[in-house]
């Protein structure tokens, strides 16, 4: 692992961990095609870095959302959930709804436990990755197709979470991104647009850092390589801060109902990605 293989590496997680472009999809084939290394060849520990600091991206920009989401659950589990406030009205616990709202649509993920391993084998059949960017595009085309949405926090139902949760659980798909189905599957079942986006990353939260966990555990066997650490560290920030304006990008985007237009960069590179499978 080299400096300049973490910092593209860095790079290309802070973006498409984000962008509705599948971080997985591509990080395979820049493994598969271009022999970069990655976890599968010995760096899983720097697999889990590179998570991390996407995860630190989501806190950065959701900072008030999380304090929020802490301090209303425990004032709900406190006993103190829809007291009557001053003005004699109960008062509502958004942030707190969201937290159940965020458990439903993670329970989904259990079902992909029986397929996992054919699942992982599809990281390395490049050509279907590229078929399945493809798929992505025509997800993230849809999307601007469809109505404005109301529905947030306030009034999200279960069946919304579910349904969302289902669609995270085909994103594990590589080529198929996490990001571009849960935030359309969020539009598509009435959500408010930016309130889609903002789903889509705190219910990534859970979901990377099991898949995260699992993953250390894997490279504390293995054994973790301590010179290869500040390397690691570069990649980690690099992916911190890429991804902190990646996700600024996509709430840009979507606000605006141009959500659809990375739709024809996927296609692009699912094109390409087709082709040079073929070739090599």
């Amino acid at each position: 692992m080299t400096l300049w293989n973490a910092i593209i590496l860095g790079i290309v997680q802070g973006i498409a961990e984000f962008l509705p472009i599948s971080s997985s999809g591509h990080l395979s084939v820049l493994q598969n095609l271009f022999h970069m290394s990655t976890a599968e060849e010995g760096h899983m520990f720097f697999d889990v870095m590179l998570h991390f600091g996407t995860l630190i991206s989501i806190c950065i920009v959701y900072w008030k959302d999380i304090v929020a989401m802490v301090r209303e659950t425990l004032q709900f589990l406190s006993g103190r959930g829809g007291v009557k406030g001053a003005d004699g009205k109960r008062q509502s616990l958004p942030a707190a709804r969201m937290v159940l709202m965020i458990i439903f649509a993670t329970l989904p993920l259990v079902l992909i436990m029986p397929v996992k391993d054919k699942v992982e084998q599809l990281y390395y059949h490049t050509f279907a990755i590229g078929l399945f960017f493809i798929i992505t595009g025509f997800i993230l085309f849809v999307s601007d197709k469809m109505p404005r949405g109301t529905r947030t926090e306030k009034n999200m139902r279960v069946t919304d979470a579910l349904i969302i949760g289902l669609c995270q659980c085909v994103a594990t798909i590589p080529g198929i991104s996490r990001s571009g189905s849960t935030i359309t599957a969020g539009m598509a079942t009435g959500l408010d647009r930016d309130f889609a986006v903002k789903f889509s990353f705190m219910m990534s939260i859970p979901a990377v850092l099991g898949a995260s966990l699992l993953t250390l555990i894997d490279a504390v066997k293995t054994g973790i390589d301590a010179s290869l650490l500040p390397v690691y560290l570069v990649g980690t920030v690099i992916s911190t801060v890429v991804g902190v304006f990646a996700i600024k990008l996509v709430k840009s985007i979507t606000s605006k109902g141009k959500f659809g237009n990375f739709a024809y960069y996927c296609w692009t590179v699912g094109a390409l990605t087709i082709l040079l499978s073929l070739l090599f």
